[in-house]
């Protein structure tokens, strides 16, 4: 047989080959998840695929407005996503952007913290649409040696004046400020700042909230909702609004690496956001069935508190919290006290308009104009 026929029947048996290997190649189940950056416990992933033969592909995001918008532009591909519940899941459900659930896909959801159901229930009706996966605050991440070397010993560091003043802001603009780039959460600590209701959508008290954050803007180093970890576990920071557990993330890597930088989390005297972040399934997803069954993996105890372990953030399973390392589930920048709880606001819903106008003042304070 000549070279010629001998390469024209290896390319044919490599054909073959290739048409046998493929059918398997396509039969691979995937769930695609869209999630928050570090949002997992290191096995989450492997241990729900081990368990379900299902692969999970995880692309992430660091702002709800960009999830967002590859919902509304629509076949984004997503199976499975995690967004904060207000305000940007409540408009979502009036959207019609999720699937409802089928509970019966779901073992585990009586184990879930009747409190913060009833609160999803607000705005989902019937706990529809919406499984809730972490909670938390949006507080004050500090510097906690540097800022008393620049502010004296005696400074409260359970204040929004630690930024929203603008002669301390100044005084630590050196060592950086940083605020999230979320005008939901910033336009609220001003208000509450200023005494005002934070969920107020009067324009004077807009106006005000505009005003003092224009007045910060000179001593802002930037805005970002998760640059602001690797800073303050760096030193490259002194103050940062941030969420809670991002920055007990951000302490836990100092810690690590021993540079004697000192992060801790507090929250604010004045009030301070409190959050819930829920998983939902997209209207047009590829795969439903393999997101209700990463779900079902999520309600699971050991499996939830685990990722509680990692991204410092409370769960919401009541039957997870013994299995919660101690050290966490006594923090109360973590799970806060009744004391703490009184202070905290829960953002309402807005209507589209209201958003507009939001994003449209925000847009404007962070051009500086």
């Amino acid at each position: 047989m000549g070279i010629a026929h001998v390469r024209k029947l290896a390319n044919l048996l490599l054909s073959l080959s290739l048409w046998a290997v493929a059918p398997l190649a396509l039969a691979e189940e995937q769930v695609h998840l869209y999630n928050w950056n570090d949002y997992f416990a290191e096995d989450t992933l492997e241990t729900f695929e081990a368990g379900t033969g299902i692969r999970p592909v995880l692309d992430l995001y660091d702002a709800n407005e960009i999830l967002e918008a590859k919902l509304l532009a629509g076949s984004s591909g997503y199976d499975l996503i995690f967004p904060t519940a207000r305000p940007f899941a409540a408009r979502h459900i009036r959207a019609g952007l999720y699937l409802p659930l089928d509970k019966s896909q779901l073992p585990g959801l009586d184990r879930l913290d009747p409190e913060i159901m009833a609160s999803l229930a607000e705005i989902d009706p019937d706990n529809a649409h919406l499984v809730p996966y972490m909670w938390g605050t949006s507080g004050l991440g500090i510097n906690r040696a540097k800022v008393r070397e620049i502010l004296g010993d005696q400074v409260p560091l359970d204040t929004w004046a630690l930024v929203f003043d603008p002669q301390i802001a100044a005084r630590l603009a050196g060592c950086g400020i940083a605020l999230l780039d979320d005008p939901t959460e910033v336009f609220s600590a001003a208000l509450a700042y200023l005494g005002k209701d934070p969920n107020s959508l009067e324009r004077a008290d807009l106006d005000a909230a505009a005003e003092l954050i224009k007045g910060i803007y000179p001593h802002i180093r930037y805005f970002h909702s998760s640059q602001y970890i690797s800073d303050l576990a760096n030193g490259d920071l002194c103050i940062a609004h941030g969420y809670s557990g991002d920055v007990l993330q951000a302490q836990e890597r100092a810690d690590e690496a021993g540079k004697g930088v000192d992060v801790i989390y507090r929250i604010p005297r004045e009030g301070a956001a409190m959050w819930t972040d829920v998983m939902a399934i997209p209207s047009d997803a590829p795969n439903p069935e393999a997101a209700h069954a990463f779900i079902a993996h999520l309600l699971q105890p050991e499996v939830i508190a685990a990722v509680s372990d990692y991204v410092y953030y409370a769960n919401p399973n009541l039957a997870a919290t013994p299995l919660v390392e101690a050290a966490l589930r006594e923090d109360p920048g973590i799970y806060p006290p009744a004391e703490v709880k009184a202070r905290l606001f829960v953002p309402n819903q807005r209507s589209d308009r209201e958003i507009r106008d939001l994003n449209r003042r925000w847009t404007r304070l962070k051009a500086n104009l």
